[in-house]
């Protein structure tokens, strides 16, 4: 007879001790990136807090003052009619923007357009055109003494109005921002009415629905997450405003001042008028501000898709 060798009894108390002893192997997969995250991320924001909570100034150096610079800065009219001209860019040129993307999306996504992937990039492509180099064309286009605004005046005899006059300036911008990101929006569109089960369509096509009646019922109810995230790219972006005055500021100085948008007003503050601290202070004002906001749209969204 064979005897069969006992199996090692493991106590329960030592199974306890083993499943509750920490294991480090998940961080160790995570920890790169958690000092990457901290670097540049954290440390900036940790950074201009600390800024925010002092005030150079020419005797004593660096002072704390506690609030004294968001007390500043939310008096302050400057930041205040900056922070209108971005809201009011928002409120005009998202809607367009996203309208036109969701349009140009469901007509690609219908079947029905002749040379559909032509079509998808010419207007995906110029979202790869960088920022700086757009500005540049379009404030070429714009310029009524050596632009294409100024050769048409010239040709025709007419009298195009200036775009980049105070009065235009600003629809001229979001002219620009709009043809660089209808493209990226419509992107989004697409590719989330690219997953709508296609089971949906053939039972509104048993039911008889229309076109009209199968985006309105499947298709936009299908892809609201995506109109969701959108909009809140769109808003965080409006309220970044900067590369477009910025550049086209040296075209239209009378019409773009150093407080244009918050974000110019900040770079100015830091870098012409060496006033760091209180340059930080508006970048985290702007910054809880448009955290909210993306906040508050996102909450609606979500609550309206359950």
């Amino acid at each position: 007879m064979t005897e069969v060798a006992a199996a090692p009894v493991v106590s329960t108390a030592a199974r306890t001790v083993r499943k509750s002893r920490p294991s480090w192997v998940g961080w160790g997969f995570i920890g790169p990136f958690m000092i990457v995250f901290a670097l540049v991320f954290l440390a900036p924001i940790a950074y201009s807090i600390y800024l925010s909570l002092f005030r150079k100034q020419l005797v004593g150096g660096n002072s704390f003052v506690g609030l004294e610079n968001f007390t500043t800065a939310l008096t302050d009219p400057k930041f205040w009619e900056s922070f209108e001209r971005v809201a009011l860019f928002l409120v005009v040129q998202v809607p367009i923007m996203l309208g036109i993307a969701l349009l140009v999306a469901l007509a690609l996504d219908s079947g029905r357009l002749y040379g559909r992937n032509f079509f998808r990039i010419s207007i995906f492509l110029p979202y790869a055109v960088p920022a700086v180099v757009a500005t540049l064309m379009w404030g070429f286009m714009y310029g009524t003494r050596f632009g294409l605004i100024g050769n048409i005046n010239e040709a025709l005899g007419t009298s195009l109005p200036n775009p980049l006059s105070p009065d235009l300036v600003l629809a001229s911008i979001g002219n620009i921002v709009t043809w660089e990101f209808v493209g990226y929006n419509m992107l989004i569109f697409y590719s989330a009415l690219r997953v709508v089960p296609a089971t949906l369509y053939e039972a509104a096509e048993i039911d008889g629905a229309g076109q009209w009646r199968v985006i309105r019922a499947i298709k936009l109810p299908a892809i609201r997450g995506a109109l969701v995230i959108a909009t809140i790219f769109s808003i965080i972006g409006s309220f970044q405003l900067f590369n477009e005055p910025s550049i086209l500021k040296n075209l239209a100085p009378n019409a773009i001042t150093t407080y244009f948008t918050p974000n110019l007003y900040a770079y100015s503050l830091s870098f012409s008028g060496q006033q760091y601290n209180y340059s930080a202070t508006v970048a985290i004002i702007m910054g809880l501000i448009t955290m909210v906001i993306a906040y508050v749209v996102q909450l609606r969204g979500m609550r309206k898709e359950a």
